[in-house]
């Protein structure tokens, strides 16, 4: 079983993905958190080389940093997004 890997990273670093090494197709498939400084992408299998060095997540991970207001990445329907991940 492959297991994906979250990883959270500077809005500003969205233009140097390599969007196929990840499974976001596009800047506009990221999600972004609400002050639109961050940005979550999502990798299976090896580390893409322009994510190395960065914090990498797992899916329990990542549920709890997106539901917790206070980490500034809710979401109103929460479980429908969790449901999406």
């Amino acid at each position: 079983m492959v297991t994906t890997i979250y990883v959270i990273i500077e809005a500003s670093e969205v233009s140097s993905v390599d969007f196929s090494q990840v499974r976001e197709d596009s800047a506009d498939t990221v999600r972004y958190n609400l002050d639109n400084s961050k940005a979550l992408v999502k990798f299976e299998g090896d580390t893409p080389s322009f994510l190395e060095g960065k914090t990498q997540y797992t899916h329990s991970e990542i549920r709890a940093i997106l539901t917790d207001e206070a980490q500034g990445w809710h979401i109103v329907d929460q479980q429908a997004y969790i449901d999406s991940l």
